[in-house]
């Protein structure tokens, strides 16, 4: 059985996408629905069963399981960049990865677990997911810091020679919409456009950025679970990996691509930059993707215009956006 706890959250049901595009339905979905939209995620896909993340950690912590385990893609977290509750992301997000990854190594059970790119904090150290530089980096945010935790303990243990933990970097795509002020730009922009027929960017507190010349990794979602479907397959590649492209774009170049994909005429506003973000925003984020190429990993990444086009031609734009 592969269990995906965040398996009805934004990359977890994706990834049950991939499974059951692959022809894999033997799967457990772990998560926490609350009064949310995620369900909304699990409609059109196929899976065995679905159990609360509290009633899985019980499970896990007592061997208790009603059924074998295969793998734990674990992409359940609180992903919120702005969540000021520290003892909730230590327990929600270090601990319980902790906690599944003990069951993991002691079982031979493959564990495949999402980090962060919020782990690099202001970029200044780089991006590099070379592991004897990853103690030296420095998060600008709790929910970073609380990724961060787990890659050193893995480090540290030696756990990190027998799991793959992926550095996420700006993904967007598919089943993003339940998270509010969390969804992607382009997610928010379609929204905006079709509305109103211009998008706001934030203006640049620097002078070496343009307005809007801020630049990110943006990394499509189906690629991302093409990455982690090759990890699933091949257990003996592990360790910390980035996954992003490699390749950093403008929010310019971003809007340019929401706006042609929907045919519309180009029209940016630029706002100032909310005061609870001011010394805590990433101007420049770039995957260096050595590590998991020379791993063997084949997944080639689309490029940003051909990534937007599907996401807005055959999602945002179509009557039933999920996957």
């Amino acid at each position: 059985m592969h269990i995906v706890t965040g398996g009805a959250g934004f990359i977890g049901s994706a990834f049950v996408w991939k499974l059951n595009s692959m022809g894999v339905t033997d799967i457990i979905v772990v998560d926490d629905l609350g009064t949310s939209d995620k369900w909304k995620n699990l409609v059109n896909r196929t899976y065995v069963d679905y159990v609360h993340k509290d009633m899985f950690l019980e499970m896990v912590m007592h061997e208790d399981m009603p059924f074998d385990v295969d793998s734990i893609i674990h992409m359940g977290a609180c992903s919120s960049t702005t969540e000021r509750n520290a003892d909730y992301l230590m327990e929600n997000n270090y601990r319980y990865t902790m906690t599944l990854a003990h069951f993991c190594l002691e079982h031979d059970v493959r564990f495949i677990n999402a980090s962060s790119a919020a782990t690099y904090g202001d970029g200044s150290l780089g991006f590099d997911d070379d592991p004897d530089g990853i103690e030296a980096l420095r998060p600008l945010n709790m929910y970073g810091y609380s990724k961060q935790l787990f890659d050193l303990w893995s480090l540290r243990t030696g756990a990190v020679d027998s799991l793959a933990s992926l550095k996420f970097f700006n993904v967007f795509g598919p089943n993003e919409y339940h998270k509010g002020d969390m969804m992607s730009v382009i997610c928010k922009a379609h929204r905006q456009i079709r509305d109103n027929g211009f998008m706001s960017l934030f203006r640049s507190g620097r002078p070496d950025y343009a307005d809007g010349g801020q630049m990110r990794d943006f990394v499509y979602v189906k690629d991302c679970v093409d990455v982690m479907w090759w990890l699933l397959q091949n257990p003996q590649v592990n360790g910390i990996f980035n996954l992003g492209t490699g390749t950093a774009r403008t929010w310019n170049d971003l809007a340019r691509s929401v706006f042609s994909a929907m045919g519309v005429p180009e029209d940016i506003r630029y706002i100032d930059m909310p005061a609870a973000l001011e010394g805590k925003y990433q101007y420049f984020t770039e995957a260096k993707m050595d590590r998991l190429r020379e791993a063997g990993c084949p997944v080639a990444f689309r490029s940003l215009e051909d990534a937007v086009a599907d996401y807005v031609g055959n999602h945002l734009s179509a009557p039933d956006s999920y996957l």
